[in-house]
């Protein structure tokens, strides 16, 4: 799916580390001319398709959402980047520690030390319940990741095959308690929940589910709860400023105000409930699009942010906070079947979610092309309309920007890291390490 190699390496430009110095953000959401220009000169060696992310973008990206913490630590979520080198620096930025996972075997992976003895995460959560077997017994087989993984659970239903697992182990396996985390659900339910705004997530609702549910780990010696998690959905991943919808805008905007207030008082109650059993060593909520506004708790202590590194063109749709577009994808001109007409190779790297426009991949260069409304975003070819087609011709490229953060990592082996006009890294994604986690 990409070139696996280039002519060119250069060592990193300061730009693109975490020490060195910052141009104020431009305009949000706003793709220079230049910036393609660069990109174009990086990668003039590449033949599309291929990926890369503007690292001076992502570090300046990076410092927002540092800035936005109010100095709570950060955890990067690893489902955002899919790709373990750029997890690896995230982790290392001032003001960013620990991994929230995607899943277990994704978190074996990110806590193990490397074969060349550089250690591996220390502090990985899975941000989901697992019910893979196979991984469980790797996990408690292991002492080391025992330490440094935390396992997600809303339920008793989760609890009993954790403790079969701890059992059967026995004295062949032992070492600490498994570590877990309690999700605590973050939607609003109002009209007696005939009305849910957010995610359908964790069962544990209130303060007195969360209790119970800390006094029922507490009775099982191989489970020790250490953590809460609350992602409010609603709020941090859901645009307040959709294009073209003020009305809509200021829906949603009135919905977050009343989610985040209620959210705010039942997490506070739920955590303090939680802790009358046990003591908690974090307390993890919000998002990208919530970081601010979830750092603002005292309840919380660190946030979930990853999408924002990127800047996904979701993003466009915040009004808060836009992060800088820092990950491109090309894709290579292949025929024209009309003079104002051009066909890209592939394209259809289609957003989850609810199904829309707005989770097509958005043409950004050259400016000016549209989908053909009957056809949109291809599984082997896409054409595009608009001006800049005719100066198009089979070869050049067409720069898109994924409506989200980590998802196109699944599509490519490698992601080019730009900075300027120069490649000054080739690193691996999760499926270029022959991973497939979800």
């Amino acid at each position: 799916m990409t070139a696996e190699g280039t002519t060119r390496r250069h060592p990193a430009h300061p730009s693109g580390s975490p020490g060195g110095k910052t141009a104020p953000l431009p305009e949000p959401g706003a793709v220079r001319r230049a910036v393609f220009q660069q990109l174009e000169r990086a990668t003039a060696d590449l033949d599309p398709p291929f990926a890369v992310v503007d690292l001076p973008a992502w570090h300046r990206n990076a410092d927002a959402l540092t800035r936005r913490a109010l100095a709570k630590p950060l955890r990067v979520a690893t489902k955002s980047l899919r790709c373990r080198s750029l997890i690896r620096r995230a982790e290392r930025l001032p003001g960013w520690h620990g991994a929230l996972a995607f899943t277990l075997p994704e978190a074996l992976m990110l806590a193990a030390d490397e074969p060349d003895g550089s250690p591996g995460l220390t502090d990985v959560v899975v941000g989901y319940p697992t019910a893979d077997r196979a991984a469980l017994r790797r996990l408690v087989t292991d002492p080391t990741a025992r330490e440094r993984i935390t396992l997600m659970v809303d339920s008793v239903e989760h609890l009993d095959p954790l403790e079969d697992v701890v059992r059967e182990a026995g004295r062949a396996a032992p070492g600490p308690p498994l570590r877990l985390c309690l999700e605590l659900d973050a939607s609003l339910r109002l009209f007696g929940g005939r009305l849910h705004v957010g995610a359908r997530r964790s069962p544990v609702h209130d303060p007195a589910s969360a209790r119970a549910m800390a006094e029922a780990i507490a009775r099982r010696p191989g489970l020790r709860l250490v953590g809460v998690m609350a992602y409010e959905a609603q709020i941090a991943g859901i645009g307040d400023a959709p294009p073209g919808a003020p009305l809509r805008g200021l829906a949603i905007r009135g919905l977050q105000r009343l989610s985040g207030a209620e959210l705010r008082e039942r997490r506070a109650a739920a955590v303090a409930a939680v802790r009358a059993v046990t003591p908690l060593e974090f307390v993890n909520g919000g998002g990208t699009g919530s970081v601010a506004r979830t750092a603002a708790e005292p309840t919380v202590t660190e946030i979930a942010a990853g999408s924002g590194l990127y800047g996904p063109a979701l993003f466009d749709g915040y009004r808060d906070f836009r992060p800088t577009p820092a990950a491109f994808f090309a894709l290579p001109v292949v025929r024209r079947p009309a003079p104002d007409i051009v066909t890209v190779l592939g394209g259809g790297w289609i957003a989850s979610g609810p199904p829309g426009r707005d989770r097509l991949p958005l043409p950004v260069f050259p400016p000016g092309l549209r989908y053909v409304p009957t056809e949109a975003a291809g599984e082997v070819q896409t054409p595009l309309v608009g001006a800049a087609a005719r100066k198009l011709r089979p070869g050049d490229r067409v720069w898109f920007r994924h409506a989200k953060a980590g998802e196109p990592a699944e599509r490519v082996n490698r992601l080019h890291l730009v900075d300027g006009d120069r490649i000054v890294e080739d690193v691996p994604t999760y499926r270029g390490e022959r991973h497939a986690f979800i």
